[in-house]
């Protein structure tokens, strides 16, 4: 960041100091909250305000580019708007990752989140190239609402990112120009020689004329469906705490036993690093990525630390989520009429109970991820495989912030294509 030109796109460094356990970092303050958070709240942008934040993020590219620098963890989190107003400016930050590069030169290491990374780090051959591809999946996100490559597992992510298929069908796509589409398809050539550099993206016909862009919201679709993920986890929390009512008094003593000598400090809450030394004197490997997320996923409020009932509902995510008992309570909860189905009605009183507003829409958009067979209603099967699996990529997007794929085994065969298989 010292080596990096001043610009207002870019979080400023004030200074550096040290003591005995730390270097602390003095930065710019951001008021303004992250980009990923004005996207979850909009659901998407105009094409206009999507270009005004594309050009921005691009010019940061090129500056890096410019003094030898690529950032290596662009995404949305990693954008934050210097104060409140609309018309806020943009600044990068998190250079965690970054590397100094030489014309040329060639990087191997498996570094950044798995949504936003290019196919050639999957093969680790990479040079600059790499950061291009991530604005690329950022405008994407912008556009639609949902990444171009997204799967429930790093795998499967990193399957879709090779696989190289973006999805141009569904809604709003079909509302976007033909030169936002084009654009969006040249920063995600898989090829990293063909792919556009920060000077070609900034001349593209897009971004040159985007005062003239489609001013006009690309309808409610995108809106919905961000709005399902976060509801999806109240799906989900719910059932958890419906099994939580269920347990027997011994089992929820053993809980609470485990609570209080986690709660360390005795303030009824514990907190991530409470919860992580927790984990690691009772035997259990969670990474804190994984430990983040079981907290992300019950806590309601956000406020990044557990109570009692919360915690209940972090050890049975742990420990209970394979107890067919438990499921079939919970799946009962909701089968109000007992036919042995969860029909969008029931889905949406259930989550009418916890307070939440349209929740027509949102339940049919559950139905449309947890229904796989597509059959109007949730069977005990898809009920089940929802509570085991995670469906929600923005919350993968931020538990992975530091992501490597770290139980993903990447080895590149002598023919030159890639076995993927889980370590």
């Amino acid at each position: 960041m010292k080596h990096l030109p001043k610009n207002s796109s870019i979080v400023s460094l004030k200074e550096a100091c040290e003591d005995d356990n730390a270097v602390h970092l003095v930065m710019e303050l951001c008021e303004g909250g992250e980009l990923f958070d004005r996207i979850v709240a909009r659901g998407h942008y105009t094409e206009r305000a999507a270009a005004a934040v594309t050009r921005t993020i691009v010019e940061v590219v090129q500056l890096c580019h410019k003094h030898g620098v690529i950032h290596r963890d662009l995404k949305p989190e990693n954008f934050l708007f210097a104060n409140k107003k609309e018309n806020s400016p943009l600044k990068a930050i998190d250079f965690g990752l970054s590397i100094f590069f030489k014309p040329g030169e060639r990087f191997s290491e498996i570094v950044g989140s798995p949504y936003y990374m290019a196919p050639e780090v999957l093969k680790r051959n990479y040079g600059p190239e790499i950061d291009i591809w991530s604005a690329g999946v950022i405008l994407y996100i912008l556009l639609c609402g949902v990444p171009p490559f997204w799967a429930e597992s790093e795998q499967g992510v990193a399957q879709a990112i090779l696989r190289g298929l973006i999805d141009f069908k569904r809604d709003p796509w079909p509302n976007i120009s033909e030169s936002a589409k084009s654009l969006v398809r040249q920063m995600l050539e898989p090829d990293p020689k063909l792919r556009l550099t920060a000077k070609q993206v900034l001349e593209h016909p897009w971004l040159q004329n985007a005062k003239k862009a489609p001013n006009v919201p690309l309808g409610d679709v995108v809106k919905s469906r961000l709005k399902q993920f976060s509801m999806m986890n109240r799906f989900k929390r719910k059932a958890l705490r419906v099994i939580a009512e269920f347990l027997s008094v011994e089992e929820v003593e053993d809980i609470k036993v485990m609570f209080n000598k986690m709660d360390t400090d005795n303030d009824g809450i514990v907190s991530v690093e409470e919860l992580k030394a927790g984990f690691k004197n009772y035997g259990s490997q969670l990474a804190e990525p994984e430990v983040q997320m079981l907290i992300e996923a019950v806590d309601a409020t956000g406020k990044g630390t557990l109570d009692y009932g919360e915690f209940l509902a972090v050890s049975l995510h742990l420990q209970r989520m394979a107890n067919d008992e438990h499921l079939r309570k919970a799946f009962s909860y909701f089968d109000k009429d007992g036919n042995g189905f969860i029909e969008p009605d029931e889905l949406r009183d259930a989550l009418m109970e916890d307070g939440a507003d349209d929740c027509t829409n949102v339940a049919n958009d559950i139905f449309q991820e947890v229904d796989t067979d597509k059959d109007g209603r949730i069977s005990y099967d898809e009920f089940a495989a929802m509570m085991k699996t995670g469906t929600d990529w923005r919350k993968a997007s931020r538990h992975y912030s530091r992501g490597r794929f770290n139980s993903l085994s990447i080895k590149l065969m002598k023919d030159g294509s890639l076995n993927l298989g889980n370590e």
